[in-house]
């Protein structure tokens, strides 16, 4: 089982402002923490699978539960 190091509830939030976010919290995150996000943004979908490969983050899971997009990334980089 992944250890979870922080939660980003992102829900409500239109393109950019879920990735802009995901982001600033994995900056504050030490190499290799897994950051556990939530969003609801249909451009979430092709945005943040784009910018862990555009930062170097590791995307480990891109699931959905309940019309909610949930996203596990391992910061790289």
């Amino acid at each position: 089982m992944t250890e979870i190091a922080d939660h980003l509830d992102a829900t409500g939030l239109l393109c950019p402002l879920p990735v802009l976010k995901a982001r600033k919290r994995l900056q504050a995150l030490p190499y290799g923490a897994v950051l556990r996000m939530e969003a609801d943004d249909p451009a979430a979908i092709i945005d943040v699978p784009h910018f862990c490969a555009e930062a170097g983050h590791a995307l480990l899971s891109q699931d959905e539960d309940g019309g909610r997009q949930v996203y596990l990334i391992r910061k790289g980089g």
